[in-house]
């Protein structure tokens, strides 16, 4: 068997919904990957802060949102690598334990346009392939990105794991935002520990 090309997928995901699916989707047809890993990050050096749901029903609603989705899985990688959870660690360590795997990093636009913020990011440029997808109110000049970065044509999909938090915390509904198969328990989950994460 020859390379696998294999497009990383970081994040919270507090929780997942169905932009992540959707944007998923379409990136594995129009950027020619093989398989996109949703990798779960433990903690985000940018939202220390934050309050997230614990680690385990995280990446328990991820998979069970993305099961049965063609070549999407869920990993939980990070969770056993030091943290804060640097995208440069996680890629390079993967790719020293992976040898049959060539990763892309796929991030949205906003987090583009933070990427000289992030810890170590030109080795991610010297050796890794970028793919930048399209988020509300982040806007990314396509002639400036540096060779190896590019900027993919799918739909902004409108949703974010923030909306649903807060929806769920004023008791509105989310029908159509998340998975139907993980919908209920996201509200059940969100309702008891969702006070301090909106």
């Amino acid at each position: 068997m020859g390379i696998i090309s294999t497009g990383i997928f970081g994040g919270s995901f507090n929780p997942i919904h169905n932009g992540h699916i959707a944007i998923a989707g379409r990136l594995l047809e129009s950027v020619g990957l093989d398989e996109i890993w949703f990798v779960v990050s433990p903690q985000n050096p940018f939202k220390r802060g934050m309050r997230l749901l614990d680690d385990p029903l995280r990446l328990d609603i991820a998979r069970m949102a993305v099961a049965g989705e063609l070549g999407m899985e869920v990993c939980d990688y990070e969770f056993r690598l030091p943290r804060p959870s640097y995208m440069w660690n996680t890629l390079s360590r993967m790719s020293a334990d992976m040898p049959d795997r060539r990763f892309t990093l796929l991030i949205g636009a906003d987090n583009w346009l933070r990427f000289g913020e992030w810890h170590d990011h030109e080795r991610i440029l010297d050796r890794y392939p970028v793919v930048i997808y399209p988020r509300r109110g982040s806007v990314v000049d396509r002639s400036s990105l540096p060779h190896g970065v590019t900027l993919a044509d799918v739909p902004l999909l409108d949703v974010s794991s923030t909306d649903i938090r807060e929806r769920i915390v004023r008791g509105e509904p989310i029908d159509g935002m998340v998975p139907d198969v993980v919908k209920d328990k996201i509200i059940e989950c969100y309702e008891k520990y969702g006070e301090g994460m909106s």
